[in-house]
């Protein structure tokens, strides 16, 4: 079968890549192993340059009709206020940052594309290898138990990965990668709000490690704690006993959603352009997902890919600007990893002398203006243009 591109993975990084290109009168074939989305909330935060992005295929604002935008990010500890963060002003459209769960910006991004083409997402099916001489690339795929269509090949002017920090399309095209572990480790979990602190974004600095607490659509707040050592067996009332002991603030365990416990790791590819194939979002770039930096950072690859691929489509020498591309965003893929290692330095536990001494940091910015607005903006991701477009030279 002949398309212009093929998207493997079809995430939020991948559907958003697919709608963009329909959106351009560009063929796209979307090929997801998985036979359903996962329900799992996972990422819940898009930052306003993403959400001006997303706005170019028609979707943003109706996340915004259904999330929770956050306006104020607030600072506590020892039950204390000690800093406040305004969002409001760093962006005109979008003067927040949006709070909604990853299956429910799938579900408005999959829409989207149906509606531009119906045949265009395929799942239960696995890209098992691509083959790309130098003309058009082709993507090998088999099926799925119990998946339509059976194997076949798929022949395009362009293949883009799409398919996740543990992507299976960069082992097959032997992709070398820059890997760092990290000795952070967290427990996550989605309860009943308890109505305290609005649509407000919650820091707790505690002397065992901070907790963040994030407001969700329909009444649920999420609740993040930092370990000293990977959780294994924890469940909900062991969540919410961590976020007692640390805030005074218990999550009642019955309302439980979701939990889910990581630990931090980064993975950056050396290369994001492999001939005529190339690597975005995490599969590309696995930052932590402390300050929700990493399903924005790909989203912001495609707004930077479109005018390439459509160029490159058209039978254009695009050489030049795919060695651009892959230049610019492995470094804003750079910046992001070291904003997100500040963000959980932030985050680990100190000792009194020194947790005051952060705690003092953290007031005196947020009561400089200048300082605070500088800061929300690069928490954000508004702390330089990110590459919107790539142009010729």
């Amino acid at each position: 079968m002949s398309t212009d591109v093929v998207i493997v993975g079809a995430g939020p990084v991948g559907l958003y890549l697919a709608a963009a290109l329909l959106q351009e009168g560009i063929s796209v074939r979307v090929l997801e192993r998985r036979p359903a989305r996962d329900a799992h909330s996972r990422a819940i935060g898009i930052h306003p340059p993403a959400l001006a992005a997303l706005d170019g295929v028609n979707v943003a604002y109706e996340m915004v009709r259904e999330g929770v935008p956050i306006r104020t990010g607030m600072a506590v500890s020892g039950g204390k206020t000690v800093g406040t963060m305004r969002f409001d002003t760093v962006s005109e459209d979008f003067p927040f940052v949006l709070a909604l769960p990853q299956f429910r910006t799938e579900q408005l991004l999959e829409d989207r594309v149906r509606a531009l083409d119906s045949g265009a997402l395929l799942r239960g099916v696995q890209a098992t290898a691509v083959t790309d001489d130098g003309g058009r690339p082709s993507v090998s795929v088999q099926a799925q138990p119990g998946a339509t269509p059976g194997s076949r090949n798929f022949t395009a002017s362009l293949v883009v990965a799409a398919d996740g920090a543990r992507s299976h399309f960069r082992d097959v095209l032997g992709v070398p990668v820059q890997r760092r572990t990290y000795p952070d480790h967290y427990l996550m979990g989605d309860f009943a709000d308890p109505g305290i602190h609005g649509d407000m974004a919650v820091l707790f600095l505690e002397p065992g490690g901070i907790v963040e607490s994030f407001p969700l659509p329909g009444g649920v707040r999420r609740w993040v704690v930092r370990l000293t050592r990977p959780a294994e067996t924890a469940g909900a009332g062991d969540l919410a006993e961590l976020v007692q002991q640390r805030t005074g603030i218990r999550p009642d365990p019955g309302t439980n959603s979701m939990l889910s416990a990581f630990s931090v790791r980064s993975t950056l590819v050396r290369r994001m352009v492999v001939g005529r194939t190339i690597l975005i979002g995490d599969a590309a770039h696995e930052i932590s997902p402390i300050g929700g930096q990493g399903m924005n950072l790909g989203w912001l690859d495609v707004q930077a890919l479109v005018p390439l691929i459509r160029e490159a489509v058209a039978g254009r020498p695009m050489d030049h600007g795919f060695r651009k591309f892959d230049e610019t965003r492995r470094r804003a893929a750079i910046l992001a990893r070291r904003q997100s290692e500040i963000n959980m330095m932030l985050g680990r536990p100190l000792p009194p002398a020194l947790l005051r001494l952060r705690i003092a940091g953290v007031g005196a910015a947020a009561a400089t203006p200048a300082l605070n607005r500088w800061v929300a903006r690069r928490f954000t991701m508004q702390q330089r243009p990110l590459v919107s477009r790539i142009q010729q030279v």
